[in-house]
């Protein structure tokens, strides 16, 4: 079939992922090829000090979002939108949505980047012998009841933004595994939620006299290819301000942007891995068993189809490179000129590539939040220098790329340093990887490790959403890695790069500054109020 009757016949799939600054949608044909996409951009706010997004703003960029990808359908193909084959939402994980019976949210959206939950974490933690990291849904709800919350006899729902969406556009309360493994430790051999933890948990609370326990209120647990359910007249409304989606679309399990970037880049498989680029920036690795130690750096996830997973995760990512980006901009502008005929982001990232191995001693922090790795609960973006650093566009620049990667090399040190685990394959994606050579070449170097991107790099979490929901109805009893080797990925190209002497020996370098810097870090956090 040609792309408009696929597209008419619904020979397709939607993935909606929503980021940290971007709503995405992707669609694809039935073989996994994007046909269009659309976006909205929206940013969190901090509310007495929560970062949040509000209820409504969620509602809106979904519906834009959708509005723009029906609308390029219309304009490339001549037709109107009306089904997809199957659909499927993601998010950034973990954070906390609380809901009452009526689905009437009890509190405003804590995003994974909050880590006012130091406090519950350090309990549930020495409790289950298992890494609770600040931003996950079970160390959120957990504060609530150390925070004795008011509302906590109401709770009928505890879910995170996927789960939250999917359950509006299908009436299910469920998760994907690979999302769930953010809310709460996931036991891989049921692939389910670790019973033996559940009943720790209970009994933990159960002096509070709550009308629920923890499984009354967390999202039931789905693997990738199963099916949540059907899209509902309720929820196409919702989605398509038009009118003219239908509801009865399937609707896969929802997953976490972890899950789907596993996915993206065909890391589901034990010993390959990926590291996604962008707001919040991660490394995640699957592993052949469970660690031989306890590590608050490092989270253990399982992939979307439940296999172990170890997370490396940094809260920040790409916002200071991108903050950069927009000064240069306002200097090109007060020259009278457009920063959109000069493509600066590309530039920029290409002029790092002639800034010195180690940065010439320049040294970023581009802590917009805290970082859950170098266990600081706040962030303050800090630019710091010696009198005798070379401070050259192209050293500044080449900084802030290795910052933004930075926090991830530290956890990803611990595993393949300390827990000794073997790496078939690393594939980058995310946005940093857009420019062609230079965040792979300082990745590879970071990690002392080949990467390799792919050329659906940048298309990121919204596609590996579209895959998940293709393999919910195409998956025909295949496992989910050899799905994605023989159907998506068999005629794939990527280009890999390998780690050189010199950019390894300079990364050390500048994480040697890194990791004394942050005293430094500190102390801007401890002073730097007003």
């Amino acid at each position: 079939m040609e792309n408009k009757e696929k597209i008419e016949k619904g020979a397709t799939a939607l993935g909606i992922e929503f980021g940290s600054t971007n709503i995405k949608a992707v669609l694809t044909d039935d073989k996994g090829a994007v046909l269009a996409k659309g976006s909205h951009r929206w940013e969190n706010s901090l509310i007495d000090g929560i970062w949040t997004y509000s209820y409504e703003e969620i509602d809106a960029g979904l519906r834009s979002c959708y509005t723009a990808l029906r609308k390029a359908v219309e304009k490339d193909y001549g037709v109107t939108l009306t089904t997809v084959g199957a659909l499927g939402i993601s998010a950034m994980m973990h954070g906390i949505i609380p809901l009452d019976k009526d689905g009437k949210p009890l509190s405003e959206f804590q995003t994974w980047r909050n880590s006012n939950t130091q406090a519950a974490a350090d309990e549930l933690t020495k409790l289950f012998n298992f890494n609770i990291p600040l931003r996950w849904t079970s160390a959120h709800l957990y504060q609530y009841i150390l925070d004795d919350e008011p509302f906590l006899p109401q709770l009928d729902f505890v879910t995170t933004l996927d789960s939250y969406i999917t359950w509006k556009l299908t009436g299910v309360k469920c998760t994907g595994i690979g999302d769930a493994s953010g809310i709460f430790p996931i036991d891989s051999e049921t692939k389910d939620y670790d019973q033996k933890m559940v009943d720790a948990f209970d009994k933990l609370i159960a002096g509070k006299g709550y009308p629920w326990k923890l499984r009354d209120v967390l999202p039931k647990v789905l693997v990738a290819g199963q099916k949540v359910g059907e899209l509902t007249a309720e929820g196409a409304a919702l989605l398509d301000e038009s009118g003219n989606l239908k509801p009865g679309i399937p609707v896969a399990p929802s997953e976490g942007d972890a899950g789907t970037g596993m996915v993206a880049t065909n890391a589901v498989a034990p010993r390959t891995g990926n590291v996604s680029a962008g707001t919040s920036t991660f490394a995640m690795v699957v592993t052949e068993g469970p660690l031989k130690a306890l590590h608050r750096e490092i989270d253990m996830v399982t992939t979307p189809d439940g296999a172990p997973c170890a997370m490396s995760h940094a809260n920040n990512g790409t916002s200071d490179i991108n903050a950069w980006h927009d000064i240069f901009a306002q200097f090109v502008e007060a020259l009278g000129e457009d920063p959109d005929k000069y493509d600066l982001y590309t530039l920029l990232c290409r002029e790092s590539l002639k800034g010195d191995a180690d940065c010439g001693g320049l040294l970023n922090f581009g802590y917009y939040s805290g970082e859950g790795v170098t266990k600081l609960n706040e962030g303050r973006p800090l630019y710091v220098r010696m009198p005798d650093s070379k401070f050259t566009l192209q050293n500044l620049m080449r900084a802030n790329i290795y910052s933004s990667l930075a926090a991830v090399k530290l956890g990803m040190d611990i595993l393949q340093k300390d827990e000794k685990i073997k790496i078939d394959r690393i594939t980058g994606h995310g946005g940093l990887f857009g420019t062609p050579g230079v965040a792979q070449k300082y990745l590879a170097a970071a990690i002392n490790t080949p990467v390799t991107v792919l050329s659906t790099a940048t298309e990121g979490g919204p596609w590996g959403m579209a895959i998940l929901a293709l393999y919910t109805i195409k998956g025909e009893g295949k496992s989910l890695p050899e799905y994605l080797d023989k159907e998506i990925f068999s005629q794939m190209k990527g280009e890999t790069m390998s780690p050189d002497a010199e950019t390894v020996a300079g990364y050390e370098e500048f994480i040697k500054h890194y990791k004394s810097g942050l005293a430094i870090e500190k102390s801007a956090i401890e002073n730097a109020n007003w």
